[in-house]
């Protein structure tokens, strides 16, 4: 009841509708859940300031800290002489964060930067696109054009430096050195067998940046970069210049679809040039194609053809089977073996081995293999790398094909005795060649210098005295009467052997198409360097071996025997020159140059074995 003015009271009726009767464990759960949370409040609080400070104090940091990358320089490659064949040049690489490239640009400042970056404006508005938070512009800006670019102050446009390889002697070693792609990792040639070594590891250092990305402060340095090694390779640039100019000359005369040369220091094993054409320009891949980057001297096999003859008779010569004064006739100039004839482009009649070195003949290296046994001939080849990939730490090089020996059949031993049914790269011949070269000693090769500049030591092949016997031989190849007197070099005595064969068609060998060869050993008096040429399908009129490749081999060996100060150790007389052909078969055909007349050692002289025409094993033998 309560009193109201005038000392009147008012009852009031309770309403149990208004009554509020709580249960005491509701308002404890109540309270006991306002106690959790203060307490779930102070432990988070006590987690922050504590144990997952850290966590949160990197989240801060990410958001003014960043950490560049300091990129490493990769490594130089340089020839035998330090001249740099390869280096890095500092560019510079434009990214952009299109969401803080302004809207309301002046339209004017894009404008001039396509046109320093060379895109079309269609080009950088794609670029720039929304939803992006992070995109190259362009990389590998050169400097000058990064400062210009710098120079408009165009928010949301960033630089960061990065390198370029550059080459300096650009088509010349192209096939060689290799190139790199955007990232600086190598492609192809020794920048990608190096890979490991040329490449540097960069280095890192954080710094504070404000909200528009500018540097503030240096933070730490977290790994410093560590710069590529050096490279230094077995070549040498002039003589790399030399092989390559005539190589090119000769391919362009004789209208050929390519070229590849070699040049080999038969003391020290080290590759002194290796040149191929068609080439690129590894400064601007723009117009690259396939068949410019293909290394023909490693990458390309062929059968050799006549090139293969001197290993045949130095076998001979090794197991005593023949001498060089050995008689082998060769009337009438056509052999059957097993139903297979066998043919020279002449009948050469009655010819020494010497002189079946010297006029090319698939009759006499036929008979002289045919004393031979195929697991012995088998040895030989596979003894000077044959059928075998050259183990000089280069991307591609082909083993070429060697089929094992118990399968051949009688006239596959004879037509590989002469250089078919065998495929090799010019690589392995002209380091077979060191063979003739070194006394019988096979010489292992290099792309690399050998740093103290000495003689390297090889397995014994066959013995010394048959290998200068071998290279008296290849003297006459290029001597009057020979099949390559174009191959000839004013002042010094050189031999060697020419090889033109017919090319394997969809049908068969193409008699239209041919490789024309030439391998050959200079000074003969001190063996110094062995050449190898092979041009492939050469259209210009001429296609043997002595007359393509023959003459390239004669201007490369002369320059480089000038150009590493060999004295000369014949004296320059004037020759004139007339034309005839001779011989190879299946498809082998070697062009014999007749200066004077053919000197005894091509024709009969102390009769100690001769075959007679029509034997097809290993002959009869009459002393």
């Amino acid at each position: 009841m309560k009193k109201t003015p005038g000392n009147k009271s008012v009852r009031f009726t309770p309403n149990p509708i208004l009554t509020l009767r709580l249960p005491m464990w509701r308002s404890k759960l109540v309270v006991f859940l306002l106690f959790m949370a203060f307490v779930a409040l102070a432990a988070r609080a006590f987690w922050i300031q504590g144990p997952g400070n850290a966590f949160y104090q990197k989240q801060g940091e990410s958001r003014y800290q960043r950490t560049l990358e300091l990129p490493a320089t990769r490594g130089r490659i340089t020839d035998r002489n330090g001249l740099v064949l390869a280096t890095s040049l500092p560019v510079r690489a434009i990214w952009a964060i299109p969401e803080d490239v302004p809207d309301d640009l002046d339209p004017g400042k894009l404008t001039q930067l396509g046109k320093l970056l060379g895109m079309s404006q269609k080009e950088l508005h794609g670029k720039l696109a929304e939803g992006k938070n992070f995109v190259y512009v362009k990389r590998q800006v050169p400097l000058d054009v990064a400062q210009q670019i710098s120079a408009l102050d165009i928010p949301g446009i960033y630089q960061r430096t990065e390198y370029q390889r550059f080459y300096p002697e650009g088509e010349i070693t192209a096939h060689l050195v290799g190139f790199t792609n955007v990232e600086d990792e190598g492609q192809e040639g020794v920048e990608l067998s190096m890979q490991q070594l040329l490449n540097g590891v960069p280095g890192s250092r954080r710094v504070i940046k404000d909200r528009m990305g500018r540097i503030v402060e240096d933070v730490d340095e977290l790994a410093v970069p560590r710069n590529g090694k050096d490279l230094t390779l077995s070549i040498d640039s002039k003589i790399q210049y030399i092989a390559y100019t005539d190589l090119k000359a000769a391919v362009e005369k004789h209208g050929a679809t390519a070229g590849a040369a070699i040049v080999v220091d038969v003391r020290t094993g080290e590759v002194l040039a290796l040149a191929n054409y068609p080439t690129f320009n590894p400064n601007d891949r723009s117009r690259l194609t396939g068949e410019q980057l293909r290394n023909r001297a490693l990458t390309d096999m062929f059968e050799p053809g006549s090139i293969m003859k001197p290993f045949t008779i130095a076998l001979a010569l090794d197991l005593h089977h023949v001498t060089p004064d050995t008689l082998v006739n060769t009337n009438p100039g056509r052999f059957i073996l097993d139903g297979a004839p066998i043919t020279d482009d002449s009948n050469f009649g009655v010819l020494t081995v010497a002189g079946v070195i010297q006029k090319s003949s698939n009759i006499g290296t036929t008979k002289i293999a045919m004393t031979l046994k195929p697991e012995e001939m088998w040895n030989m080849f596979t003894s000077v790398g044959f059928g075998q990939a050259p183990k000089i730490g280069f991307p591609g090089a082909v083993a070429g094909r060697l089929r094992p020996w118990r399968s051949w059949r009688r006239i596959e031993q004879a037509t590989m005795a002469y250089g078919y049914g065998i495929s090799v790269s010019l690589f392995q011949l002209s380091r077979a060649y060191t063979m003739f070269a070194r006394d019988g000693e096979f010489v292992p090769l290099t792309i690399y210098k050998n740093g103290n500049g000495t003689s390297v030591d090889g397995p014994q092949v066959i013995s010394p005295t048959t290998a200068r016997e071998v290279r008296k031989m290849l003297m006459n190849v290029t001597a009057a009467g020979g099949t390559a007197p174009d191959a000839e070099v004013p002042g010094y005595s050189v031999g060697g052997k020419t090889g033109t064969a017919y090319k394997h068609g969809p049908h068969g060998y193409d008699h239209s198409h041919y490789r024309a060869s030439f391998v050959g050993i200079a000074p003969m008096s001190a063996p110094r360097i062995v050449v190898a040429v092979s041009i492939d399908d050469p259209t210009g009129g001429s296609h043997f071996g002595g007359q393509v490749s023959g003459p390239a081999f004669s201007s490369i060996a002369g320059d480089t025997l000038r150009s590493l100060n060999v004295a000369p150790d014949l004296p320059i007389k004037p020759t004139t020159v007339t034309t005839v052909q001779d011989s190879t078969a299946p498809a082998a055909t070697d062009t014999v140059k007749t200066r004077a007349p053919a000197p005894a050692a091509a024709g009969v002289q102390k009769q100690k074995v001769a075959f007679t025409t029509g034997e097809s094993a290993r002959g009869k033998v009459t002393r």
